[in-house]
């Protein structure tokens, strides 16, 4: 069966709908200030990343008619979370081992330590929205953001929640941009509700994609005959894992081109594509939709099958 996506946030510089993910980047365009759109309270002490996913997680909760009167989550116990970022806090923890090696471990800031955890932006999103479900974070490079879509995909599937949370972030930091070797590194977040249509229907929620599976595999290739041997009609597009030709990609498609767009997205870049297939459908195109992730030096590749919900089963 088919897994909903019935909510869908975005916090990206020029970018207010799933559609505008594929097309040219807006010039000029400031970067999001998560105070303008959420206030100040409870972003002090918060890492970029974690800041931009709060963003993006309201407006997915909100589309999915999962926020009551007073911002709290229907079913908040039955909601999981699954997040990735490959460089979230990275600049919380180059802070506080530089801090420590200049001085000692009681100089290091007690707001930032338990910043330092990798696990923070996932955390720190369960403990706002209070969702007390599976918590799960993702930091496993290139192919982060799509294995993150793929663990909400199995947490439903094996009921342990009625719906899942899943987000990619990355902050433009110093560090971050040292560690990619840009001038400016990739500053957005994107979050994604899923669910199964039994779930969505009881609340009168709208599906904008559906995801009609998943795959692992060692290389590009593979990836993609593993996507086309899930069954179905063939692709009548798909999203590349860097935006550029590739003789690993299904032959005569077209490539939507979000990884060229958005280049260095990392760990949000699985997450985006989910997001930027529901902007072409919604723009009346048609799936299936192929998005991968991964596949260059490291091999590794992940990939996903998305469908308009009018297509879904």
């Amino acid at each position: 069966m088919s897994i909903l996506v019935t909510g869908i946030g975005i916090a990206l510089a020029g970018v207010d709908t799933p559609a505008d993910l594929l097309g040219e980047p807006r010039p000029g365009s400031a970067p999001v200030d998560p105070r303008e759109r959420l206030g100040r309270k409870g972003l002090r002490y918060k890492d970029r990343a974690t800041q931009l996913s709060y963003c993006a997680v309201r407006d997915a909760l909100e589309e999915a008619r999962l926020l009551d009167d007073d911002g709290g989550v229907l079913g908040g116990d039955r909601t999981a979370v699954v997040a990735s970022s490959n460089y979230g806090n990275l600049d919380t923890v180059c802070r506080t081992v530089e801090t420590i090696a200049a001085e000692t471990a009681s100089a290091a800031s007690p707001m930032d330590l338990p910043n330092a955890s990798s696990n923070v932006l996932a955390s720190s999103v369960a403990i706002r929205f209070g969702l007390t479900g599976p918590n799960l974070m993702l930091c496993n490079g290139e192919t982060s953001g799509t294995d993150a879509v793929r663990w909400a995909m199995t947490l439903l599937a094996a009921g342990r929640a009625d719906r899942v949370l899943v987000i990619g972030a990355e902050p433009d930091t110093a560090p971050a941009r040292r560690l990619t070797g840009r001038d400016t590194a990739f500053d957005g977040a994107a979050a994604l509700v899923l669910e199964h249509r039994g779930s969505a229907g009881v609340r009168g929620a709208r599906a904008v994609a559906a995801l009609g599976g998943h795959v692992r595999s060692g290389g590009l290739p593979e990836c993609v005959e593993a996507l086309a041997a899930l069954g179905g009609r063939p692709p009548t597009a798909w999203q590349s894992p860097d935006g550029a030709p590739s003789p690993g990609g299904p032959a005569g498609v077209p490539d939507l081109g979000l990884a060229g767009r958005w280049p260095g997205a990392s760990g949000a870049l699985g997450v985006l594509q989910c997001a930027a297939s529901a902007g072409y459908f919604a723009a009346g195109g048609a799936g299936p939709v192929y998005a991968v992730t991964g596949g260059g030096d490291a091999g590794a590749a992940a990939g996903l099958v998305l469908v308009a919900p009018r297509e879904a089963a």
